[in-house]
Formats: structure tokens, sequence, C-alpha cells
């Protein structure tokens, strides 16, 4: 994961000779993710790079593709880009550490951020229903409009 920061370990995928690598293009294409997308990944070191082509274009070899898949799984499961972030930089600083136990904090805080989500969603049902209840007449009819001063008869 070729991280930018000064503080981060670099680490580019070197590769074998004779192994392919892509453009971040080819990547977007392979892994189905947005460009835009990738390179903030790269930008911030959490995808391996096999560093940069002539023209300077972002290059990357088969480890990218399980660097992608890792962090598109860990988003559909409700974690930031900032704490896959801080996953990535204890996973490479500290290889002999395990990351479950890291991975475990950061999907109690997502869910933590779900129950949050879902209690205000059922809030918002409760106050649904009770404007259904408090508007069943208008509901089934037109007394919104009664209500409305521009659709009132002149004089009335």
């Amino acid at each position: 994961m070729d991280r930018r920061s000064a503080a981060a370990p670099a680490v580019t995928w070197a590769g074998g000779a004779g192994a392919e690598v892509m453009t971040i293009g080819e990547l977007s294409r392979r892994c189905g993710v947005p460009v835009r997308a990738l390179r903030r990944y790269a930008d911030l070191g959490l995808i391996y790079s096999a560093g940069r082509s002539a023209a300077n274009y972002r290059l990357f070899g088969e480890p990218a593709l399980w660097c992608v898949q890792v962090i598109t799984g860990l988003r559909a499961l409700g974690l930031t880009v900032a704490e896959i972030s801080q996953l990535a930089d204890i996973y490479l600083r500290a290889p002999g550490e395990p990351i479950g136990p890291h991975l475990a904090g950061r999907l109690r805080d997502a869910r933590a951020r779900l129950d949050e989500r879902l209690g205000g969603l059922q809030e918002l049902r409760r106050r649904i229903g009770d404007f259904e209840a408090a508007h069943a007449a208008e509901l089934a009819g037109d007394g919104f409009r009664a209500q409305d001063p521009l659709s009132r008869p002149a004089g009335g």
C-alpha cells in the first residue's frame, strides 16, 4: 500500500519479471469501482501500487484488486474510508499484531451508527403514522385544498 504520509510505511508491489500492470482505468473496469474513488484510495495509500509509468500514470498489479475488494467489502459493512485508513495503518505498521480486534472495534462503531440511524427512522415512521391518523379525512379527500388561501373562492 503506497502510503502518501511521511509517517506511514510505503509498500509498493514490485511484481516479478513480466508481471502485468494496469492503469487506474483498467483497475476501475476490472473491479467496478469509479476511477475517482480509486484515486482517493490510492492517495490514502490503501491500494498496493506498482508505481508510475513514464507518462506518470498510476500503475497497479494484481494485488491492487485484493486491496479494492477489501475496501469495498468494509465499506459495504458501513465502515468509513477514515476507519479503513486507520485499519490499514495498523495493518502496515504492526505486521505481527492481529488486525481482527481492531476490525471488531470498527464494526462495533458502524453498528452503533446504524442503530442511531434506525432509531431516527423509527421516530420518523411514528410521526408519519401520527400525521396520517390526525389527518385521515384530509388524506381521503381534498381537505388540504380547502386550507390553501389561494384555492378558496373569492369572498369566502
